[in-house]
């Protein structure tokens, strides 16, 4: 993304590719900010869950579940927002991605009351709790079933934006005990999915992070030059 630019130079070419460059700008310039308003800060406060999108320095991408009481993603000010992190399974995937690659994509959805959703990208950094304890005096300190933050990730915000309630499943909440910080392998589900006994490679030999060929890759992209990616306005 160019500086002063809202969106990326793919969207921006696939925009006047397929003619959608009049219904994106008014997109850009009717819903999308560079910071969070009241009523986002007031969305952000109530919601449990939020996904969490990362890549690493070459761009291997990674999305990730957090989830909490309402309020346990902690607005500091309009354009800063800090999330939990708490002891995990160890591998700190999203965090490895962050040390190594700041950009983060975050999104909230209300699947209950308003069937709404909220993007919000931005720059994060890792911040340990004390630390961050020390500096904003507000900071949650009830948290689920007595769990105690190692760190949080703190989130500059650059772009917010609205995603659109028509394909969004109305959901309803119903009572349930969540096991909050167990290890207890049965209760965290498992090897639901038959990992253990599966190879790690399938058949044909070719792992997860090998290139798909190079006639797939003129589908998707023919003559166009990759720049580093930025945020989107989808």
């Amino acid at each position: 993304m160019q500086m002063g630019q809202i969106g990326s130079a793919g969207e921006r070419r696939l925009q006047s590719e397929f003619g959608t460059e009049d219904r994106a700008a008014k997109f850009y310039s009717d819903q999308m900010l560079d910071h969070l308003n009241p009523t986002m800060i007031e969305f952000v406060g109530r919601q449990e869950i939020a996904f969490i999108a990362t890549a690493d320095a070459s761009g291997e991408c990674d999305n990730s579940l957090r989830a909490g009481t309402p309020g346990f993603m902690h607005v500091i000010d309009p354009r800063t927002l800090a999330y939990p992190e708490y002891r995990g399974n160890g591998v700190m995937a999203s965090l490895g991605n962050i040390l190594e690659n700041p950009h983060v994509g975050i999104i909230l959805v209300d699947f209950v009351q308003d069937l709404i959703g909220l993007h919000v990208n931005g720059s994060a950094r890792i911040v340990d709790d004390e630390v961050l304890r020390a500096e904003v005096a507000d900071l949650p300190a009830d948290h689920s079933g007595g769990r105690v933050p190692e760190r949080w990730v703190v989130v500059d915000v650059e772009e917010a934006y609205i995603h659109c309630r028509k394909h969004i499943p109305r959901m309803a909440p119903v009572p349930r005990h969540r096991e909050w910080g167990t290890d207890d392998v049965k209760r965290k589900g498992g090897d639901y999915f038959d990992a253990k006994a599966t190879p790690r490679h399938d058949a044909g030999g070719r792992t997860g992070r090998e290139s798909a060929p190079a006639e797939l890759t003129q589908v998707i992209s023919p003559g166009f030059s990759v720049a580093p990616a930025g945020t989107s306005g989808s």
